[in-house]
């Protein structure tokens, strides 16, 4: 299936676009997406916390992903 995915902050940095499509298999989990998106782009493994939204709301690892579902990566946010 076919993923769009939106990136915020230093995951946008990282692969260079706010917004990255990808194929990936009919029975993708979060957990499967990260790994999937650490592979391609090493440097994701150094954040040491990204959370996933599906749908405008926080998914578990174990969510099963949809290609027509709304995907966001959402970095550490650090300020004051």
């Amino acid at each position: 299936m076919k993923l769009k995915l939106s990136l915020f902050g230093i995951t946008k940095e990282i692969v260079g676009s706010s917004e990255l499509e990808l194929t990936a298999p009919d029975t993708q989990s979060v957990a499967g997406l990260m790994e999937q998106l650490r592979t391609q782009y090493p440097k994701l493994r150094d954040l040491t916390s990204c959370a996933v939204a599906v749908n405008s709301e926080y998914a578990a690892d174990d969510y099963q992903l949809h290609e027509r579902d709304e995907i966001a990566l959402i970095p550490p946010v650090s300020g004051g």
